[in-house]
């Protein structure tokens, strides 16, 4: 059983959750967001905590070998579910955030309403349009500042923008994280 689900998850204030069957829904200052719980889990809140346990409740003609894989699998998703609800938690809270630069001669972003307008060297602009949940910024033509609550949708949105022109290891031209380090290779001589 996981090690971070003995622990219950404290709950900050100005989060409202609502609960409905297996559904969890968060609401913060930063927007909302749902987490949909397991049928073999049971997920209870109470007061400021959520507290994550294995239901007990198995079918009755299993066999012991069934019902040992059965315990295996449902204890393997409570760190899972414990890690997703601390991640929505810190989200609709704090918010999570990706930096993305553009290096290139001419290489630019600019944002027009919610659409972003990228010029990347082809011969034709590129656009992206941005998804519902997702605030971009662009405080120079060469960044890209990816936002929002949900840090599975803000991730994939960074790294479709970053597949439109990745990284190329001669010069090193492309879009790339912030946090990104690139090892260039040495040319032909």
């Amino acid at each position: 059983m996981s090690r971070i689900a003995n622990k219950p998850l404290l709950i900050p204030s100005g989060i409202t959750v609502n609960i409905q069957e297996n559904v969890f829904a968060f609401k913060g200052p930063k927007g909302t967001n749902s987490f949909l719980a397991n049928v073999f889990l049971d997920v209870s809140h109470d007061n400021n905590k959520i507290v994550i346990k294995l239901k007990n409740s198995l079918a009755d003609g299993a066999t012991i070998r069934e019902k040992n894989i059965d315990k295996k699998f449902r204890a393997s998703l409570i760190g899972s579910a414990c890690a997703n609800i601390k991640n929505i938690l810190h989200g609709v809270t704090v918010g999570f955030e990706k930096k993305l630069v553009l290096v290139g001669v001419g290489y630019r972003a600019q944002l027009q309403g919610n659409v972003l307008n990228l010029s990347l060297g082809f011969s034709h602009p590129v656009t992206f349009k941005i998804p519902v949940g997702i605030t971009i910024e662009t405080p120079s033509p060469t960044e890209i500042i990816i936002k929002g609550c949900d840090k599975q949708l803000v991730g994939q949105v960074a790294a479709d923008i970053r597949d439109i022109r990745k990284v190329e290891p001669y010069k090193g031209k492309g879009i790339r994280y912030s946090t990104e380090l690139v090892i260039l290779k040495e040319t032909k001589k």
